[in-house]
Order: C-alpha cells, then structure tokens, then sequence
C-alpha cells in the first residue's frame, strides 16, 4: 500500500482554483520530487498533506489525501496533530524564517522533543540529531541562537526540526534555496544518506530539475496547478515528452558543455484562476498548435508508469 496517495485533489482560494485534479503517489522509502516554476502549485500541494492551509480561505472542494490508508481531509483536529510531525515532517524553505530567532536551537530541538516523542532524553537526542545532520560541536551549537549559523547550518537545523519526531514521510520545500551550489549538492546529499539510514520517504519540492537526478525515483511536473508530465525520474529526464519539462531542462547548465548556450522560458505562469482555455502551457509553448486552444488535454501514456498532458510528445 502507498505511504501516501493523492487522489484527484483540488484546492481553492475564494473563487479562485490553485490546484487542479493533482494525482500523485509515494511508497515507502521512496523520494518523489515535484518540479514547477514558481506559482505552480507545488508547496500548497504540499502544505495540504498534513492540513497545513487555514480553511478559510483555502477549501477541498473535491479529491482525496490518503496518508497510510486514511483520509486527511476527513480528520478530526486530533487525528491531524497525531499525524503532524509524527507521520508527516516538513523542512520549510528559508530556514532563518522557519525557525524562531528568540530561542536557542536546543530549545527548538527539546520542544520538537517533548511535544512528539516525551519518553526520549531530550538533550542526549538534541546531540544526536544535530551529528546526524553533520553539524560539528553539536554540544555548542545547540546553545547558540539562529543568526551565529551560516545558511547551510540554519538548513541543517531545520531538517534536524523535522527528523526529530521520527517521521515516515518528509516533506522538503525547496530546501536548498539561497545556498550556494556547493552548500546545495551536501545538502541534497545529506538527505540522500539520512533516507538510506531511516527508511523514510521524500517529498521534495524544487523548481530545480538539476537536483532530481541527483535523488529522485519519481519526478511530477507541474503547471498551472496541475501535473502535466509524470513518471519515473530516469525516464523522464533522459525522455522528457512535454514542452514544458524540455523548455525546463534547457534552462538547467550542464556540466562538460560551458559554451552550450542555455534558452529562457519567455512569459510567466498564469495566476491561479487565470488560465487560458485547453492547453495551460499553449501560450508559452514552442510547439503549439491550434486545437490546443480546444478541449484540455488528458493523460496520454507514453511508456511504463510515464504519462504526459501533451499530444505532441515528439514536439
């Protein structure tokens, strides 16, 4: 059975549709990235696993959230803070926001500590978290404040914040944003080896498709509040069938090519609400057609557990 499986899910804001029939599964132990431009949808989609939006203003209209077999959307407020953190962990992006500036990180740690898991020692397993994560000298830096970590430690921290319930599903919203390449790729490896260590599943969320080769098993594109390319992360980087995920892998430099000259994507995601008839991506396409004004387009599938909302595939 899936970990966690979204079934058809639609999120509102007012009268305006942010995300649109999302259909998406992970298993135990595997990673799944959402890749997407900024305004696509991905971290509501994310935020809405563990009921993380306030209602109102966002509502469920339709579509399900199945965590271990179990509706979220349906949970009682107990129920959701039985799963938050225990079954479901985040690692929000910029970490000088997520965590709070007037509290030590020990106290950060022990508070995570003692809310999920007041059974443990709290001080011996704040240590044990931070050399986890690789942070060196963990006894002192659980005494300093956030602002004395560099960015890459801040992040470290943070992952640390959502290891420490022991959840069976992490979610990462674009945890290497602000970090330099360097700082990116340990990161990305830190998360690599930490799921290999617990066993846990990955949701990461990044806008960048260099880093999903680099961890992923499966890979969901989105657009427009819908997922318009999806599959297994190999076949769809060394195949990619949408315009759209090609038009986001030239934009990706290539190690061994310095002279290869990168394209830009010309125009912006539409707002939510605002998306034009049929095809969402047509506007911004290089291989558009007429009909694709028409009806908008359904799953086609392409090759083994690898689908895409695009009948020019070839394009």
């Amino acid at each position: 059975m899936p970990l966690l499986e979204v079934r058809n899910l639609r999120i509102d804001f007012g009268p305006r549709r942010a995300v649109d029939e999302v259909s998406l599964s992970i298993d135990p132990g595997q990673t799944y990235c959402l890749v997407g431009e900024s305004g696509c949808g991905k971290s509501i989609t994310a935020l809405s696993i563990a009921r993380l939006l306030p209602t109102p203003p966002a509502a469920h209209p339709s579509g399900e959230i199945l965590l271990e077999g179990r509706d979220v959307l349906r949970m009682a407020p107990r129920e959701l803070q039985q799963i938050r953190g225990r079954t479901v962990g985040y690692v929000f992006q910029e970490p000088g926001a997520a965590l709070n500036p007037v509290m030590r990180i020990g106290a950060q740690i022990r508070e995570s500590l003692a809310l999920h898991r007041p059974g443990s020692d709290s001080d011996a397993e704040a240590v044990r978290l931070l050399k986890m994560v690789g942070i060196p000298d963990p006894e002192t830096r659980l005494k300093a404040y956030p602002h004395q970590l560099s960015g890459g430690m801040q992040q470290r921290v943070v992952i640390a914040l959502g290891l420490a319930p022991q959840p069976r599903l992490l979610v990462a919203d674009e945890p290497t944003t602000a970090l330099d390449v360097t700082v990116q790729a340990q990161i990305i490896e830190l998360l690599r080896d930490l799921q290999r260590h617990l066993g846990m599943a990955i949701l990461l969320i990044t806008h960048n498709l260099g880093l999903v080769g680099e961890i992923a098993d499966r890979v969901g594109v989105m657009y427009a509040g819908q997922l318009v390319e999806e599959g297994p992360a190999i076949e769809v980087l060394r195949q990619p069938r949408h315009p759209y995920t090609r038009a986001l892998l030239r934009s990706v430099p290539e190690l061994g090519h310095p002279a290869r000259r990168l394209v830009g994507l010309p125009g912006n995601v539409p707002g939510p609400g605002d998306w034009p008839q049929g095809c969402r991506f047509a506007p911004r396409c290089p291989v558009v057609r007429p009909t694709c004004s028409g009806p908008s387009p359904g799953w086609s599938s392409v090759a083994a557990g690898h689908q895409v909302r695009c009948p020019f595939t070839e394009g």
